[in-house]
């Protein structure tokens, strides 16, 4: 089900809309109003990438608080240094795409791809590997 772009000055039946306030209309430029529903989901998206980014610093925290297990200090401290900093990376991320989406919504635009997709999947995979070694060498 699709309904018709919605401007601020008015619904597609003609009836008048409440305008938005000056902080949206600054950072949310754009020429109509999207369905609710599109931008509930976009925050949904947002959210659950917080989600994953507090996920990364807990682990990175957790990784800080552990022993060194069979790895120098260094090396110990270098991976949950590099798990908190992913975390950061994936809010900073998940708040960016959220705003290009958001954006390309009001403007009726096509969606922007998720860049951050393959970053995480290359910090994942770091993690991982970090783990295991943590795992084989303790």
């Amino acid at each position: 089900m699709t309904s018709a772009p919605r401007s601020d000055d008015g619904a597609a039946d003609g009836t008048p809309l409440p305008r938005r306030g000056a902080v949206a209309r600054r950072f949310l430029p754009g020429d109509s109003e999207p369905d609710p529903r599109f931008t509930l989901a976009n925050e949904r998206t947002f959210l659950a990438w917080i989600r994953t980014g507090l996920a990364f610093i807990a682990g990175g925290v957790a990784l800080a608080a552990l022993g060194a297990g069979g790895l120098s200090a260094a090396a110990h401290e270098a991976i949950a240094l590099s798990c908190i900093a992913a975390g950061m990376l994936i809010g900073l991320g998940a708040a960016a795409r959220w705003w290009r989406v958001e954006t390309s919504l009001r403007r009726g635009r096509p969606l922007p791809i998720p860049g951050i997709v393959p970053v995480l999947a290359l910090v994942s995979a770091a993690a991982a590997g970090g783990a295991i070694l943590m795992v084989v060498t303790g």
